[in-house]
C-alpha cells in the first residue's frame, strides 16, 4: 500500500515562499495499490492528481470526510470527472437535511462553479455512508463518525498487510478534561487501533487550544496522546495553520520532540511524500 500526501493546510489554502516546504494545499491523500486508487477528501490538492502513467485504471474513488470547503475545493478542478471513460465513485457522510448530491451540489453549481455534477462526462456514483464497512478492490474501508461540526467521518484503510487510518479534521479531547484514558470513550480510536500510519488534525498548540475548544480541531500534544493511546506505530502531524509558515512549525515540532519520548515515530505532515507501508 502507498499513501501519497497531497494536503496538509487546514482551512484554506496557502501560498508563498514562507511555506513551501510542508505545502500549502488543503487536505488531500491519495492511496494506491496495484490499479485500485483512493482519493482521501478533495482539498486543493486534489488539482494536481493524474493518472497520467497509470492508463489501465478505469475506476477512482474519491471519500470525503466531510463537506467543509476546504475538503471539497478542489473537486471541481479534478480533470479526470471529465472522462468519459471513467467510472468515479464519490464516498461522503449521511447527512438526515440534505443529501449528498444536494449538499456538493451547493458547491459545484453557479454560481460558486460553472459547471453542474450532473453535467459531467465520467460515469458518476454517490454513496452516503455512515459508521460503515465497505470493499473496494483490494481495501477494506471503515469509516466512523468522529467530534467535529457537521456530519464527520474518519477513515481505516485496511490492506493485505498493513492499515492507514485518517483523521484530518477530529477533536478527540473536547471537554475540560483533557484526552480520556478510557479508550471506549474516545471518537476516532478504533480507527487508529494498532494502524501502521495515522494522519491526524494538530492545527494548534496546546496554549491556543485553550481558547478554540469546541473548534472541531485538535492540539498537537492532544494529537500525540490520541496516537499513544491507540497504539498507532507513525503518526503525521497535519492541518497545520493557515498562518503558520515554515519557520514556525518547524520551531513548534522541533519543542515537540525536545519534550516527548513517545515509544511511536511522529513528524509533521509534508505534501508530496510517498510511504510505502509494508
Amino acid at each position: 500500500m502507498k499513501v501519497l500526501i497531497r494536503g496538509v493546510r487546514g482551512s484554506i489554502p496557502t501560498t508563498g515562499t514562507d511555506t513551501s516546504y510542508y505545502g500549502g494545499n488543503t487536505s488531500c491523500a491519495v492511496v494506491s495499490e496495484e490499479e485500485c486508487i483512493l482519493i482521501l477528501d478533495g482539498g486543493s490538492g486534489l488539482q494536481k492528481f493524474n493518472l497520467r502513467d497509470k492508463a489501465d485504471v478505469k475506476r477512482v474513488d474519491i471519500l470525503l470526510t466531510h463537506i467543509h470547503l476546504d475538503h471539497i475545493q478542489g473537486l471541481g478542478f479534478f480533470t479526470h470527472f471529465f472522462d468519459p471513460s471513467l467510472v468515479i465513485h464519490i464516498w461522503g457522510p449521511v447527512s438526515h437535511s440534505h443529501s449528498l448530491h444536494s449538499r456538493l451540489s451547493r458547491y459545484l453549481s453557479p454560481p460558486l462553479f460553472p459547471v453542474l455534477l450532473r453535467d459531467l462526462p465520467c460515469k458518476l456514483l454517490l454513496h452516503e455512508i455512515e459508521n460503515s464497512s465497505f470493499e473496494i478492490g483490494p481495501f477494506t474501508v471503515e469509516s466512523r463518525y468522529v467530534v467535529h461540526p457537521g456530519p464527520t467521518v474518519g477513515y481505516r484503510i485496511n490492506g493485505k498487510n498493513s492499515a492507514f487510518a485518517y483523521l484530518p479534521d477530529h477533536e478527540p479531547a473536547l471537554g475540560s478534561i483533557g484526552l480520556n484514558r478510557e479508550k471506549s470513550w474516545v471518537s476516532g480510536i478504533d480507527l487508529a487501533l494498532n494502524s501502521d500510519l495515522l494522519l491526524h488534525d494538530a492545527q494548534y498548540t496546546a496554549e491556543e487550544y485553550k481558547l478554540k475548544l469546541g473548534w472541531g480541531h485538535s492540539s498537537m500534544e492532544d494529537a500525540m496522546k490520541f496516537a499513544g493511546l491507540s497504539g498507532t506505530k507513525h503518526l503525521l502531524l497535519s492541518h497545520h495553520d493557515p498562518y503558520r509558515s515554515d519557520d514556525q512549525l518547524t520551531e513548534i515540532f522541533g519543542r515537540l520532540k525536545k519534550q516527548n519520548d513517545y515509544l511511536f515515530k511522529f513528524e509533521p505532515a509534508v505534501e508530496g511524500v510517498t510511504y510505502d507501508l509494508p
